[in-house]
């Protein structure tokens, strides 16, 4: 007979599991917010296919993936269109919860400020924080569709995403701002074709998180925020999205916090 202890810890891991059993995808899952969102999503039960440009070198995702056995990790880069849509092949008919479009990068600080625009810059950035957001939902929204929650998610930014909150932001980057409007929108735009079938659709900002993007972004402009951990900001915006349906979706942004900042 076992303890009762025992038995009971197992009838509440059941209940737990059963009860956020999903699938999710996440982009950039290697580091920072990604490699963040992998971990809790995978501790409380789900199962997560995690995306990154090279699994060979992402160390800590890999150890992730061996001690969870819920963890799948694939190669994905989300500026490559052959590579998201032969994933998107490989996984063609599973039905996929939550896809978490994570992936993105700050740009570099000197061809992005007033008198050093390169427009070189300007489409690297465009390219993966704009665009790779929409390729990688257009690939997967069948398995989005074919799936209980039905929930395409993207990681934007706060204020400097916002139209409204710009103008007393000087200094800042051009490229990184005017990629996470703009994506803003992309997804906005997403939820108005995907509605008629179930599925919400929105942005979701994490805080100023205190990962390698942000260090970067303090030494490049000065700007010392108090930070959160990344593990505050995703639990925020894991529970979020846990709530997420399609009329809190076209509220605004989305603070890991709960609030709504304005467009």
């Amino acid at each position: 007979m076992k303890p009762v202890f025992v038995v009971l810890c197992a009838a509440l891991a059941a209940a737990f599991g059963t009860a956020h059993a999903a699938t999710v995808l996440i982009t950039g899952a290697d580091r920072g917010l990604g490699l963040e969102f992998t971990r809790q999503y995978a501790v409380r039960g789900d199962t997560v296919i995690a995306t990154c440009r090279h699994p060979e070198d992402a160390a800590e995702l890999q150890a992730l993936a061996a001690a969870k056995k819920t963890i799948v990790v694939e190669r994905l880069d989300v500026t490559d269109d052959a590579g998201v849509r032969s994933l998107a092949t490989k996984y063609h008919g599973k039905p996929i919860d939550v896809l978490v479009n994570n992936a993105g990068i700050l740009g570099d600080h000197d061809g992005q400020m007033l008198g050093t625009f390169s427009r070189k810059g300007f489409h690297d950035v465009m390219d993966v924080n704009a665009f790779g957001p929409l390729v990688v939902s257009e690939a997967f929204r069948d398995n989005v569709v074919a799936s209980k929650e039905k929930k395409i998610v993207a990681v934007t930014s706060g204020r400097m995403a916002s139209i409204s909150g710009a103008a007393d932001q000087p200094k800042r980057p051009y490229y990184y701002r005017m990629s996470k409007a703009a994506m803003n929108m992309g997804l906005q735009a997403l939820g108005a074709d995907l509605k008629s079938q179930g599925v919400a659709v929105a942005v979701v900002s994490p805080g100023v998180a205190d990962t390698a993007m942000h260090v970067a972004f303090r030494a490049d402009y000065g700007i010392n925020n108090p930070a959160i951990t990344p593990a505050q900001s995703v639990s925020g915006m894991i529970a979020v999205i846990d709530k997420l349906d399609q009329t809190q979706a076209v509220r605004g942004i989305l603070n890991y916090d709960g609030t709504v900042i304005a467009w």
